[in-house]
């Protein structure tokens, strides 16, 4: 069923559709980014996917344009479901489609926070795992596998852990039975 929505959005869409891809049962249609806002919309409203899962980014560090947003959508029955992916360097804001599915909130907010995809017209883009003010993009291929110094106290180890001196013990060994938890004094 979505290969006859492949279908349909060439035919709306023609060139603007700039690639699709089945693989395994599972269709892509690669857009540009002028055009995704039209081809979400028209997936929302003509095509009947009422709901957006997911919206991922990719980092192609050292090619142009760098990133890229994939979106996954499915209709309630889970009869269809619909991958649109688009290319967008780092000067370009991709459009918002919180407007069409309002789980696009957040997921584009994540997007933003981990990666530093601006999302155009979004009601709050705002940083949702970082603080704000953090300077970096943490799931960006430039972002070194150990993070960067920040300014943010280590506000988790600065008392005693929560356990510490609890009624609980554990025993580092090897020994999957004997390095369980036990009550303080138990052999």
């Amino acid at each position: 069923m979505s290969a006859e929505d492949v279908t349909t959005l060439r035919g709306v869409f023609g060139e603007k559709i700039e690639d699709s891809i089945e693989f395994r049962g599972e269709h892509t249609v690669v857009v540009g980014l002028e055009a995704l806002r039209g081809v979400m919309e028209h997936c929302a409203g003509k095509l009947g996917y009422e709901m957006l899962l997911d919206v991922n980014s990719l980092d192609h560090m050292g090619e142009e344009p760098r990133f890229e947003v994939v979106y996954e959508l499915a209709t309630l029955d889970d009869a269809k479901h619909l991958r649109i992916r688009a290319a967008v360097s780092e000067e370009e804001e991709v459009p918002t489609v919180s407007d069409l599915w309002a789980t696009a909130d957040w997921h584009e907010r994540e997007v933003y926070d981990m990666m530093g995809i601006r999302f155009a017209n979004h009601p709050d883009l705002r940083r949702i795992l970082m603080w704000e003010g953090y300077p970096f993009y943490p799931l960006r291929k430039d972002f070194p596998l150990a993070g960067k110094p920040s300014e943010m106290p280590d506000v988790a180890f600065t008392g005693v852990a929560p356990l510490e001196g609890g009624p609980f013990v554990t025993t580092p060994c090897s020994d999957r039975v004997t390095g369980e938890p036990r009550a303080k004094g138990e052999s």
